[in-house]
């Protein structure tokens, strides 16, 4: 079985910096592609960041020089800094990950999400 859990999200006010974790677990034999989405309320999921497993990323014009994304391969960790916050941030925050399990069959599993709210 593969777990994805996301933690690192809060309340944080406008300017701030948060930095979100997610760790993958499990049956797993590799880890593709991670990345972060978000979903703000009465609005659709939006890709956030992503990063390959060769350390390439792809980050969504909104937070292009705000946001970084990174990960550790030897601990499945996708990681995402969070700078100079500001409200159109607000959103719950779900980690993605394409996971070859024991069994070799290639996976999507998302985390369960994590809420991250900037006000003053």
């Amino acid at each position: 079985q593969v777990q994805v859990v996301e933690s690192g999200g809060g309340l944080v006010q406008p300017g701030g910096s948060l930095r979100l974790s997610c760790a993958a677990s499990g049956s797993i034999l590799g880890v593709n592609d991670m990345g972060w989405y978000r979903q703000a309320p009465e609005k659709q999921r939006e890709l956030v960041a992503s990063i390959s497993s060769g350390g390439s990323t792809n980050v969504a014009d909104s937070v292009k020089g705000r946001f970084t994304i990174s990960r550790d391969n030897t601990k499945n960790t996708v990681y995402l800094r969070m700078n100079t916050l500001n409200h159109e941030d607000t959103a719950v925050y779900y980690c993605n990950a394409r996971i070859v399990n024991i069994y070799w069959r290639l996976g999507e599993y998302w985390g369960q999400g994590t809420q991250v709210t900037v006000s003053s």
